[in-house]
This record gives structure tokens, C-alpha cells and sequence, in this order.
């Protein structure tokens, strides 16, 4: 059953998103949330992505975030809410309140609190004046997105707002198992700045220090190809991860006669190569969609239809696994992206009225610890222990997440197939290539690394008595693997009674597209990829949000597991899917689409959506991205309010231009933006960025530069905030990583050891856990059961 956080009670003083995307979270796991919410409500309930009219009623948006919580109009110093404080968990907060964070915590012990802001509590940073938008170009996304020959590009949909939101549920959450046993609370600091630059730069700053700090003389951003290509009837995506996926593409296109080419082997040879485009448009404008998709999968290219708000509902995977459901308010919305012991997610509720629960809700007593003599400074999952059977991101994001908050994590690859991370960052020329994985390296820090081949019965053997070890044991690999090898989740659960055994496959371990391989480009080309991008060019993926993603969704629903298990003292089978986790951080096509009969599409760096030709306004006019002097450089501008173009107006100088009447409303603007676009446009070449974007910020005004991802860690926010730590390994070297986009009060650094070498616990493990002695060890290097180096190497 999901309701194993029924026991916790969370206030939630956050407008917007990413908060209360975090506390729809602990309702889905049935926790009580109360929802304190400013006089006239939170500004969502009147929030649309297409311009409908909502004739009164609350947004689809409001609805799907809110749905099953309580909600009290009042301030936080009320009689009443501190009654509810009292007895509460976890409060969530965002600033706009002016809550007193610390003298809420002398009050109350106990209590977590989760505090969501832009940049952070403290750095230079904090407090700065920002969007969604102005918060993607600063964190590096922006820069690192859409072709050389045009203007970076937002990713639609605020899907990094969602993103931060999964991040600080199980952060929290894990605080709150901690607070549960000593009785004493927490603090967590939330920059969503920092979700955006973990998912929204593939870690492009450790690659660029591994490559030496070369002079960045061509521009981040890319397309990745083959990606999204436009077929006979639509648009179709494609990702080729492996040189085997692209050797079978050639083969799908037809064009065996190019498999020996070695430039059009690697990425950027075929982005040097003018011909590519035309070779793969030959063959796919002679082929539909569905055609093309059929026999990619038939081929285990990674594929997938590029979706829009009304396509996705129709997929038949989708809709063979139930995964958008009816809400009460009249719209169809994507489930929770897991299940706990086969079980079903509940229907969704209704979302509160303004104020309907005020005086309704009884105060409790503050939770009794139930350990108060354990340390409470200890990382709240010290002591947790966790088999970790993924790879690539998505998985080893989850099991990092918990690496990082204490627990012992044992992350298995085999010498036949080493983690596929890493074989990124393209550094083959080194002796021990495979341990330059810019992206495996940043992915794994904390962790101990074994090799197993579970090919062999010697290998199994040796699984099956650490799964006996464990706590957790997690893997994201197509689902026949496991299970070829005979651990499907009645064979772990017998091997362990009380294992939270947690499956995190593509699209599920049933429907017609079980088997099929997915990855991180797969979810963004089905979920959000119609709404990035330029009106004119073909959707863009994000690149990047969906893998970890779907590593925190899988970790928060572990920790809910945990709690279950901890409960009855049994264990806990988890499915997690990606696709899932996907659709419930691009949710607003669907809603909209269902709930207004309107589509959501996409219109580069405006917050307006052009819908069937008619451009509606959103939250912001002018916003966009404007060239200034120096290579690649680019202000990003996002005007949200008539106060702020005024304040925008006063420092160009209150050009005749500006000045007209029709300019004065968010409406006007919105329909003059391109007008404004070719004036600022002017107006900002050959000026500074960085100068300029700091002189507006100071009037108010949501400005900032488009940061390159590949110097993120020397952003002046990020070192003040400390979000990079550095740690030495032996192949790469001293480095730095990013963590998490939270901070602990009680923490003062995440990192503590790089990330492992290939078998480079072997030793260890094996003799310490399991009792192997060296002989034994040997003939297991003998034998190929485990070993150091890649076979072939």
C-alpha cells in the first residue's frame, strides 16, 4: 500500500512549484499536508500555459500540484498554525513568507525544514531577483542548449522547477527518518539554480577540467545526431548511446555501405559532416512514425515518438499501463511514477478551496523519538546498506543521493560490461581510458566498486550472499537481465525477507514496450521536446533532467519503502519507471490538453505558447535571450511584471520606443515582443553582459548571463555555496564534483571520496563481507568471475 508516510504531518507555506511538487510528493506516500497560503491564494491557482480562461476556477496546474492537501489562509505567526507547527515534521518554506527559520527551529526541536529559493540562503547570490528562465541561464543549462548557428535555448514546461522539487522530497524525507529516532530536526538549503546545473549540463564543467581548461573557443551548445528527425508524418527520436546502437541505425537507414566510416563513427565527426543530414532525411521522409519506431525497436535502437499533449495519451504503452488518470477536477494527469508491492497509486483527490480547512484540523503532540540516545549528527542513513546493480544516470543517481546522506553503497559492474558512464568524455587515449568518465566520475563519488559476472554461477553465488547483506537492492537494467539471472523479486525476497528489492526499468515491467531500451533522451523526446525549442526548427531535448529524475523519484520511493519495511519488519518490492517519472515533471501539455482542450507547444525563449497560430501570454513580456560583446555571450531577460519593465525602461535610458502606452501592459508587450526583441536586440551589442546583467538586477529587474556550463563550479554563487567539492582520484587526479542542491545545516561538505575505479573494492568487499580468502579471490580473477580491467583491454 502508499500509505506508508500517513504518520508524518508537513506544512507547506510554498507557492508556485517546486515546493509544492516536494509535498505532492509525501501526499502521494500518504502523508498530511497543510497547505498556508497567502490571502488571495497561491498565485497557481490562476496560472495557465495556454491563456485559457478558467472562468473562476482554480488552474488544472494548482489542482494537479495541490491535490489531497489542506489548505488555511493565514500567517505563519498565527495562533493556529503554530498550534499545527507543534506536532508537525516537516515544514516547507520559500522565502515569501518571511518565515524565521531559526527561531522556528528553537521552537520546535524536532522539526525539518526544507527551504526552497532560486540561489540559496547565503552567497552573493541570495535574494536576487529571478524567473524560471533568468534561473535556467545562470545555472548553465541555457548555453548548453540548441544549435551553434542560433540563440540558446530554455527548456518549456519549468520542468527544473518539478526537478528541484523531487530533490528536496527524499533530502527531507531522509532528515525526517533521522528526526523520527533522536528527536532533533534539520535545516536544508535548496538552491534550484543547482538542480538546474546537475540536469542541465551533463556535468560539463568536470569533463572541461579533465580536458585541461582548454580556451572555449566554439560555442557549448550542440544537437546531438541522429536525434529528432523529421519523418514522413511527424517527428520520430532516436538515441545512440553506444557505438552498437549507431552501427545499427546505419544498418535501419539502410546505409551498411558506411559502417567501416570512422568519422561518421563518433558524434562530432558526423557534426562535421554536411552530407549526414541528408543521408538520414533520405530515408526517413520514406517512412512514417510508427514504421520507423517498429523497426528501431526490432533493432534496440533506443526510440520513441516526440509527443505532444494530446499524442502521449494515445500511446499504447501508456495507456495499456493506466498511466494517466482521471482527476476529480475534470482533467487527466499522470499517476506517481511507482509501485510499492504491485500496488496501485490511490485515485487522485481534489485539491482544497481557499481557506476551506481553517479551524478544521486538530493539533497533535510532537512526535516521540524513538531512539533519543543515537547521534543526530549522523548523515541519516548511516548504517543503511545498499546493493547497487545500476548504470549509466538514472539509477546510480538514486544510489548516490543515498551514498551522500551516509548510507555503505556497493555498486556493481562486471569486467564484460562496465558501467556504460563510463565510456563517456571520450578520453580513450589514456592508458586506463575507462576510468575517464567525466559523467561516471561525477555520478558515483562515495560509493565502494566491485565486479561480478553474473554470467557465471561463481558470480550469482557471490549476489546472492550480498543480497543477503543488503537493505536495498536496486537495478535499472532492460528487465530480462535480472531475471535471466534469476533475481526477480520473489527470488530476492526469498534470498532476504526484509529487502527493499527496487526495479527502476524504461517503461515498466509490463505493457508492449517492457523491453524496449530507453534512456534519458528517449523520456525527453516523449514528454517534453514538443514544447523546447524554435517554432521554425525542430523540438530540441532537454538533455539532461530525466536521469536524474528518475534517480529521485526511485529514491524517495525507497525511502517510503524503508518506512514500510521499518513498520512491519518485512520487505518491500519497488517498481520505479522512468517514463513515468517523466510525465510527471512535463505534466502541463496533458493538463491543459485535457483540462482546455488547447496545446501546448513550443516558441523558443518566450513564455508564450502558439497555440494553433494564436500566441497567448504567460508570465512574462519581453523575456529572451540577447547577444552582448565576446564570444558566445548572451543575456537572458525576463520581464514578469508592468513594475519591472518600467524599472528596465529607466535604465535604456526611457527611449521614445519604450515609452509607447501600448508597451505599459503585460498584453501590450506580449503582443509587440517581437518590436521589443529587435530593440533590445540593438541596444545590447557590444555592451557587457555580466555589468549588464548585474546593473539590472540591482533595479529588480530578472536578468542574468548565460553561464557556461563548462566553468559552472567557478560561478561565484556556486563556490560560495560550496556545491562543488573536490575530491582526488588516482587515474583523474584532484577534481571537482557537484553534490546536491541542498545543504544540511549539520553538513559541511557532501564528497568525501572519489568515485571508484573498476574493481577497485574487490579485495575488500568480498573479504570483509562475505569472507572470501585470497585463494579464493584469486580464482575468481582466474576464473573471469571478477577482475580490474575491461575485458579485451
Amino acid at each position: 500500500m502508499m500509505d506508508a508516510l500517513a504518520h508524518l504531518r508537513v506544512i507547506d507555506c510554498t507557492t508556485g512549484i517546486a515546493g509544492p511538487y516536494a509535498t505532492k510528493l509525501f501526499v502521494d506516500a500518504g502523508a498530511e499536508v497543510i497547505k498556508l497560503e497567502p490571502v488571495g491564494g497561491d498565485p497557481v491557482r490562476r496560472l495557465t500555459a495556454t491563456g485559457a480562461d478558467l472562468a473562476g476556477r482554480d488552474s488544472v496546474l494548482f489542482q494537479y500540484l495541490n491535490a489531497g492537501k489542506h489548505s488555511i489562509v493565514a500567517s505563519f505567526d498565527d495562533v493556529e498554525v503554530q498550534e499545527l507547527c507543534a506536532g508537525a515534521d516537516l515544514l516547507v518554506e520559500d522565502s515569501a513568507g518571511g518565515i524565521d527559520v531559526a527561531a522556528a527551529r528553537a521552537r520546535w526541536p524536532h522539526l525539518v525544514v526544507l527551504s526552497i529559493s532560486p540561489y540559496g540562503l547565503r552567497g552573493p547570490y541570495a535574494g536576487r531577483v529571478a524567473t524560471e528562465f533568468t534561473m535556467q541561464a545562470e545555472s548553465g543549462s541555457t548555453l548548453s542548449r540548441g544549435r551553434p548557428s542560433r540563440p540558446p535555448v530554455q527548456v518549456g514546461g519549468r520542468v527544473f522547477e518539478y526537478l528541484a522539487g523531487a530533490y528536496g522530497a527524499p533530502g527531507a524525507l531522509a532528515a525526517v527518518r533521522r528526526a523520527r529516532r533522536t528527536g532533533v530536526g534539520e535545516h536544508l538549503d535548496l538552491a534550484i539554480t543547482e538542480a538546474m546545473a546537475i540536469a542541465g549540463s551533463t556535468f560539463s564543467d568536470l569533463m572541461h577540467h579533465l580536458q585541461g581548461r582548454p580556451d572555449r573557443v566554439t560555442p557549448a551548445r550542440n544537437v546531438e545526431t541522429p536525434s529528432i528527425e523529421r519523418a514522413k508524418d511527424g517527428f520520430v527520436g532516436f538515441n545512440t548511446n553506444t557505438a552498437q546502437m549507431f552501427q545499427n541505425f546505419l544498418v535501419m537507414i539502410e546505409r551498411v555501405d558506411l559502417l567501416d566510416d570512422a568519422e561518421l563513427a563518433s558524434l562530432a565527426g558526423r557534426l562535421r559532416r554536411p552530407d549526414w543530414p541528408g543521408i538520414m532525411a533520405e530515408w526517413m521522409l520514406e517512412h512514417t512514425v510508427d514504421e520507423i519506431v517498429e523497426l528501431a525497436s526490432a533493432l534496440r535502437i533506443p526510440v520513441a515518438p516526440v509527443h505532444d499533449g494530446a499524442t502521449i495519451l494515445a500511446n499504447d504503452h501508456l495507456t495499456e499501463r493506466g498511466v494517466f488518470v482521471e482527476h476529480p477536477g475534470g482533467f487527466r494527469q499522470p499517476r506517481p511514477p511507482y509501485r510499492i508491492d504491485g500496488a496501485e497509486p490511490p485515485a487522485p483527490r481534489p485539491a482544497p478551496a481557499l481557506d476551506a480547512d481553517r479551524g478544521r484540523i486538530a493539533p497533535r503532540p510532537a512526535p516521540v523519538p524513538t531512539d533519543p540516545g543515537a547521534d543526530p549528527r549522523a548523515l541519516p542513513l548511516a548504517g543503511l546498506r545498499v546493493l547497487d546493480c545500476t548504470s549509466w544516470w538514472a539509477g546510480p543517481s538514486s544510489t548516490h543521493l543515498f551514498a551522500l546522506l551516509g548510507a555503505e553503497v556497493i555498486h556493481v559492474e562486471s569486467t564484460g560490461h562496465p558501467d556504460g558512464m563510463r565510456l563517456t568524455g571520450f578520453m580513450f587515449g589514456r592508458e586506463k581510458w575507462w576510468e575517464w568518465g567525466h559523467m561516471f566520475a561525477a555520478a558515483n563519488t562515495d560509493k565502494l566498486g566491485i565486479t561480478i559476472d553474473n554470467g557465471k554461477p561463481e558470480g550469482r553465488a557471490l549476489t546472492t550472499k550480498l543480497i543477503e547483506w543488503a537493505d536495498v537492492v536496486t537495478e535499472n537494467f532492460a528487465p530480462r537481465v535480472m531475471e535471466q539471472w534469476g533475481f526477480d523479486a520473489d527470488a530476492v525476497r526469498a534470498i532476504n525477507p526484509r529487502v527493499v528489492y527496487t526495479r527502476m526499468p524504461a517503461f515498466g515491467l509490463s505493457g508492449p514496450w517492457r523491453e524496449r531500451v530507453g534512456f534519458a533522451q528517449t523520456m525527453e523526446q516523449m514528454t517534453m521536446a514538443s514544447i523546447t525549442g524554435f517554432a521554425d526548427d525542430p523540438p530540441l531535448i532537454p538533455r539532461g533532467p530525466c536521469d536524474p529524475n528518475a534517480g529521485m523519484h526511485s529514491a524517495f520511493a525507497m525511502l517510503v519503502a524503508l518506512t514500510r519495511r521499518d513498520h512491519d519488519d518485512r520487505g518491500v518490492f519497488v517498481e520505479s519507471t522512468m517514463i513515468e517519472a517523466a510525465c510527471n515533471i512535463c505534466p502541463q501539455p496533458v493538463l491543459e490538453y485535457t483540462g482546455y482542450g488547447r496545446l501546448m507547444s513550443r516558441d523558443g525563449n518566450r513564455a508564450l505558447a502558439n497555440n494553433q497560430g494564436i500566441l497567448v501570454d504567460l508570465h512574462a513580456a519581453p523575456q529572451g535571450v540577447y547577444a552582448g560583446a565576446g564570444f558566445d555571450e548572451w543575456l537572458a531577460l525576463s520581464i514578469a511584471t508592468d513594475a519591472q519593465w518600467t524599472a528596465l525602461v529607466d535604465h535604456l535610458g526611457s527611449p521614445a520606443w519604450a515609452t509607447d502606452p501600448a508597451l505599459a501592459t503585460h498584453a501590450g508587450r506580449a503582443a509587440q515582443h517581437d518590436r521589443i526583441d529587435d530593440e533590445l536586440t540593438a541596444w545590447m551589442a557590444g555592451r557587457d553582459v555580466a555589468v549588464t546583467a548585474d546593473a539590472l538586477v540591482a533595479r529588480g529587474v530578472p536578468a542574468a548571463r548565460c553561464h557556461d556550463a563548462r566553468i559552472e563550479s567557478m560561478h561565484p554563487q556556486m563556490v560560495a555555496r560550496g556545491f562543488y567539492d573536490e575530491v582526488t582520484h588516482p587515474e583523474l587526479g584532484p577534481h571537482p564534483v557537484p553534490t546536491v542542491p541542498f545543504r544540511y545545516a549539520s553538513v559541511e561538505r557532501w564528497a568525501h571520496r572519489p568515485t571508484p575505479m573498476l574493481g577497485e573494492h574487490n579485495a575488500d568487499v568480498f573479504t570483509r563481507l562475505l569472507g572470501c580468502t585470497a585463494e579464493q579471490l584469486e580464482q575468481l580473477e582466474t576464473a573471469g568471475v571478477i577482475g580490474t580491467r575491461p575485458k579485451g583491454t
